[in-house]
């Protein structure tokens, strides 16, 4: 039998016992690992699979199998929740479509939802939180209100404690996508949320790691002329295409539409004397051209000296000496705000926070970026590490034990979001997507 933490309080009252249904998760044994920590506490745990990916990592009881269309999805999981008496509901990422559907009939059925995802405070941690992330997040956007929030909270342990590898990572993507592509028939009607097909990013990522030493070594040349410069440089990171933070949680239809503002604005409003790096994605999957798409869009521009594309190399040393980063609402923009560098944020983001983030318009960001109010940075990341943060991974053994062992902890103790990091309604909204419009003149 799988390991279950030793270090658990004892189990709950009878009459407290919940039922905890998991849909899907991560490509990791986390899900399973939590589920028997909840079950060492004595509660319920379910599982609905959608396809042949979800039933490998589960491996154990409680285990349904959904296999009808998806437009008849709400109403099987309202009739299941009522079934068997539901009350907590865990999943990964709340914009995928099957979740966005069960989170409005967790709503409808006072069922809690509680989201798992990669952490904000990355290496080696795990988001948890009520409801959602991003737009969807409970988390504070008022300064005093953090600041309060935090004032009793000691500073975390940032060394990183676990330690997961790309290997891992992609191992377990394998063993999950595989055989939902090669035994599609045994769930006939499950729509992936992916933008790519698996087997084309396969390919991709086998072109990369093809051609890593000589991206890596690209990228540090490049680094190295831009320090030996002088001039002042602003960091954009690219993120995945196929992230939800800027599918759902950005007013961008594609990453495309985004590097084509910041570009434009660039050029009509930076310091003549400014460069603009781009960051690629350490995961991205190589089939979108990025490189030849921000190099023709620069030329066009007359911006092709001062427009510079990273493949490679290390973005917090990159972000370290920069005037400032630009980001829809990668992670990043933790890290450079970590390091007292200005951050403007386009999309939605927990951390876009007046005080911490440049709040006026792209445009202005250029001449004089705002630097992050030290005081409240330290008591954002404070909170955010003690209220929706638990620590681990969902790649190594450790971590994903670290990590099961504090997830199941707050699922039973009902302390998500504590201490007061749970602002209802969510203080922030969903951006309206932009048309696309024609680029503005310079």
């Amino acid at each position: 039998m799988e390991h279950t933490s030793t270090k658990q309080a004892a189990a709950v009252d009878p009459a407290r016992r919940r039922v905890f249904l998991f849909l899907q998760g991560p490509s990791s044994p986390i899900f399973r690992k939590v589920a028997n920590r909840l079950e060492a506490y004595g509660h319920r745990c379910l599982r609905i699979n959608l396809n042949v990916g979800d039933q490998i990592f589960w491996r154990r009881r409680g285990a349904f199998n959904y296999r009808g269309k998806p437009a008849d999805w709400p109403a099987y999981l309202s009739a299941f929740i009522a079934r068997h008496g539901v009350t907590d509901m865990l999943l990964l990422g709340e914009e995928r479509p099957y979740h966005q559907a069960a989170t409005a009939v967790a709503r409808l059925n006072g069922v809690e939802v509680a989201v798992i995802e990669m952490g904000y405070l990355r290496p080696d941690w795990l988001t948890l939180e009520r409801d959602g992330m991003s737009s969807n997040s409970h988390f504070p956007d008022d300064p005093q209100q953090i600041l309060a929030a935090a004032a009793s909270l000691q500073e975390p342990d940032w060394r990183k404690h676990y330690s997961q590898t790309f290997l891992a990572d992609a191992s377990y993507d394998l063993l999950y996508n595989l055989p939902n592509v090669f035994l599609w028939f045994l769930f006939p009607h499950y729509r992936r949320h992916a933008i790519f097909h698996p087997l084309a990013e396969y390919a991709g990522w086998i072109r990369r790691l093809a051609s890593e030493k000589r991206r890596a070594a690209e990228a540090e040349a490049t680094v190295a002329l831009l320090f030996s410069a002088g001039a002042p440089y602003f960091v954009y990171p690219l993120q995945l295409e196929t992230d939800f933070q800027l599918r759902a949680h950005s007013p961008y239809f594609s990453q495309k539409d985004a590097i084509d503002e910041v570009l434009t604005s660039f050029a009509a409003f930076a310091p003549p004397e400014a460069c603009l790096v781009f960051k690629v994605h350490p995961l991205d999957n190589d089939l979108i051209p990025w490189c030849k798409f921000i190099e023709k869009k620069a030329a066009v521009l007359g911006l092709d000296k001062r427009v510079l594309y990273l493949d490679g190399g290390n973005l917090d040393h990159l972000g370290a000496a920069s005037a400032g980063m630009v980001t829809v609402n990668s992670t990043a923009g933790l890290h450079a705000l970590k390091q007292g560098r200005p951050v403007k944020v386009l999309g939605t983001a927990v951390f876009d926070i007046a005080g911490l983030t440049d709040q006026r318009p792209l445009d202005d960001f250029w001449q004089a970026p705002q630097s992050p109010d030290p005081n409240l940075g330290v008591a954002m990341f404070r909170l955010l590490a003690a209220s929706i943060q638990v620590r681990g991974n969902l790649y190594s053994r450790a971590g994903t034990d670290a990590g099961a062992d504090a997830i199941a902890r707050r699922l039973n103790d009902n302390s998500l979001n504590q201490p007061g990091a749970f602002v209802d309604p969510p203080p922030r909204r969903k951006p309206q997507k932009r048309p696309r419009v024609a680029t503005r003149p310079t």
